[in-house]
């Protein structure tokens, strides 16, 4: 880690990336709470201590995942998290992305940013190749974030994963590291 980054991994203009910690369980569970509107029904982040606790643990001690929290750094608030998980290694150097905007930095571009800041990680000293985005096709926000990021829209998974009591489809989006950083583009920021 760089000495001039302080506790952040890689940052922006906007905001920085950190691993997640345990010490981050209060901030991180109360944010979740404010943003159940926003994310139902795509998203269940943790919300009390305990499920934050092994929800952190698994990010941190598990070498098939790794999670960053994405901050703020006018103040260093918690913005949003984008985990890397399922990676694998060999010949497949791939991972599979999950990822939320916190409600009051929702529509601000700073999951946007930050997801930059993760491509560069994972697609540098991570030295990832493919990066996955299963998608729920009604999740316009978060298709709309991939996008931007220079995801393609690679195929459909009907009752891929169980989410919410049952098995929804999926669009699979992804990314690989020989492809160019996307020009900046409009539209709905997270």
């Amino acid at each position: 880690m760089d000495d001039d980054l302080g506790p952040y991994l890689a940052a922006g203009p906007r905001v920085a990336l950190r691993p997640f910690t345990l010490d981050d369980g209060e901030e991180f569970t109360a944010r979740a709470r404010e943003s159940r509107a926003l994310h139902a029904p795509w998203l269940f982040p943790p919300r009390t201590a305990e499920t934050y606790a092994a929800y952190a643990r698994q990010l941190i001690d598990d070498p098939a995942r790794v999670g960053f929290l994405v901050c703020e750094r006018d103040g260093g608030g918690i913005a949003g998290f984008v985990n890397i998980n399922n990676i694998v290694r060999g010949a497949f150097l791939s991972g599979a992305l999950g990822y939320g905007a916190f409600a009051h930095a929702a529509g601000r571009g700073l999951l946007s940013e930050g997801l930059g800041l993760v491509l560069a990680h994972a697609f540098g000293p991570l030295g990832l190749h493919r990066l996955e985005a299963n998608i729920q096709p009604g999740n316009t926000a978060s298709r709309a974030l991939v996008r931007r990021a220079g995801f393609r829209l690679e195929g459909f998974s009907p009752a891929m994963l169980f989410i919410d009591g049952a098995w929804r489809d999926h669009e699979r989006w992804a990314r690989t590291a020989d492809q160019r950083p996307p020009a900046a583009a409009g539209g709905q920021r997270l």
